[in-house]
Formats: structure tokens, C-alpha cells, sequence
């Protein structure tokens, strides 16, 4: 498939998703980005439009893509702890729910994120 193709297509699904999804301060929204190296996820508050907290896999050490994926998913769920967040709605930003963004899920749900 043409990548100019799968990226119109990703941008159709996130702007599905982002009419649906929105965040408050109280529950705010875990958001995933996904780029050719790193992965990163973001708490944001929409009724502000502020970051809450914010992670990436370029602090993380590591081999393995799912292996850093998880770290990012404990590293903001550590940081919304920290701020007494505990539910969050989760926001997969038009990717599809598997491999990178189901490890940050994952690392975010054991490390006590309830969504």
C-alpha cells in the first residue's frame, strides 16, 4: 500500500477517534505518537489544552521496541501517579491497537492507570 495513502488513512481513524475522546483534568487523555525510531505518550488535559505529563523512548534504554514501548507506558503512568491521577481515557492516535501501542497500554495498566 502507498505510504501517502496509509497516513491519509491513519489521520481519517485519529480524527474518528478524537470527536469521540476527550480529556478532563480529573481524567485526563493518555495519547500515543509513534515515529520511524521512538515512541512517546502524553496525559493531556483538553479543556485546557495543556500537557499533564509526557514520556519518551528516547530516554529509555534498551533493545527491542515493545521492550521500550512498556518503559514509556510505567514512565507516565509513574508521573500521573505522582500528580494523583489514576483514571485516564486512552487515545491511540489512529494506529491501530497492537504491537508498540498495546506494550504502552500494557506498561500503563501494571503500573496502576486504570482505563
Amino acid at each position: 500500500m502507498n505510504t501517502k495513502i496509509k497516513k491519509i488513512q491513519r489521520d481519517r481513524r485519529r480524527k474518528r477517534i478524537k470527536a469521540k475522546v476527550f480529556g478532563v483534568k480529573d481524567k485526563p487523555r493518555l495519547s500515543v505518537f509513534k515515529s520511524n525510531k521512538y515512541i512517546s505518550a502524553q496525559l493531556i488535559d483538553d479543556f485546557t489544552g495543556t500537557t499533564l505529563a509526557a514520556a519518551s523512548s528516547k530516554d529509555v534504554v534498551g533493545k527491542g521496541v515493545l521492550v521500550k514501548a512498556k518503559t514509556v507506558g510505567i514512565k507516565i503512568a509513574e508521573q500521573a501517579l505522582a500528580k494523583k491521577i489514576s483514571k485516564v481515557v486512552f487515545d491511540r492516535g489512529g494506529y491501530i491497537y497492537t504491537g508498540a501501542v498495546a506494550a504502552v497500554a500494557l506498561g500503563a495498566r501494571e503500573a496502576g492507570l486504570k482505563f
